[in-house]
């Protein structure tokens, strides 16, 4: 297969960084550096990438399209990206919802090939190596994996069903990265009352992750009873200490949900079943 050209919207530490990978297999990376700021800039020319005056300039020259950008924007690109009549293949790669992906698929498509994808790690430098995964069309999905190839971007087919990939990554992110703010509001309520050694000496006892025992959902279904109202005294004392008590609130209420499971045996299919119900 001919090397594609590649375009990325936009270099931002991960885009830029995947962009430097997906180099290796392609013919030239291109970004655009219309309204971009000095930092992209900076970036793009620390990983040579050819700078293009304007998107439809980008557009025109790309086989391949990937979309890196804040989430908020990624629905808004797409449009732009959709009225200049991309007919290349559009590389939804954002944090953003199935449903989401699936309305930017409709924008671009009959013209584009959309393939949904998902980057799950830090950007591939100093010797991280993320995960890229895809959905969308197999010819499509199967491009990209060339592009990547002998990168230190790994890629992984969830299937042809724009959508799987998001949903992965937001899976993932929704333990990683609420797991980080727990930990903020759990040692900032201890080092409020002066115990914050004493919790990280309690938490280093314990160091792997939940999310590898998703079996622990159903004990934790049978325990929400009391659970429940532990997390609304938490949540009071996170409040008592200035620090914001709503997430551990949010938890509570959906403890709620597994309220009349108290000390039961449930399997974890039940206890999801439950959840889903309002």
């Amino acid at each position: 297969m001919d090397q594609p050209t590649v375009g990325i919207l936009h270099p931002g530490s991960m885009g830029a960084a995947v962009a430097a990978c997906a180099a290796t297999n392609a013919a030239e990376i291109l970004w655009c550096e219309a309204r971009r700021s000095a930092a992209s800039a900076a970036r793009a020319a620390k990983f040579a990438l050819t700078p293009m005056a304007t998107l439809s300039e980008l557009l025109d020259r790309s086989d391949i399209v990937i979309s890196l950008c804040p989430p908020a924007a990624a629905e808004d690109l797409a449009r732009n990206v959709a009225g200049h009549r991309f007919v290349g293949v559009y590389v939804e790669a954002n944090a953003i919802s199935p449903e989401r992906a699936q309305r930017i698929a409709a924008l671009l498509e009959p013209g584009a090939t959309v393939v949904d994808g998902g980057v799950v790690g830090s950007p591939p430098v100093r010797g991280k190596t993320p995960t890229l995964y895809l959905s969308g069309p197999t010819v499509a999905t199967e491009r990209i994996e060339a592009l990547f190839a002998g990168t230190a971007v790994r890629t992984a087919v969830l299937g042809t069903e724009v959508g799987k990939a998001s949903a992965l990554k937001l899976s993932y992110a929704s333990f990683q990265k609420t797991s980080r703010v727990l930990v903020a509001l759990a040692v900032g309520m201890a080092r409020e009352h002066g115990v914050d050694q004493e919790l990280l000496e309690v938490a280093s006892r314990r160091t792997d992750s939940y999310l590898s025992e998703p079996q622990y959902v159903a004990k934790t279904a049978s325990r929400a009873w009391r659970w429940g109202p532990e997390l609304e005294e938490a949540a009071d004392a996170l409040a008592a200490a200035g620090l914001p008590p709503e997430m551990l609130r949010a938890a509570a209420s959906t403890l709620a949900r597994w309220s009349d499971a108290k000390d039961g045996e449930l399997t974890l299919a039940d206890a999801l079943d439950r959840l889903a119900q309002p």
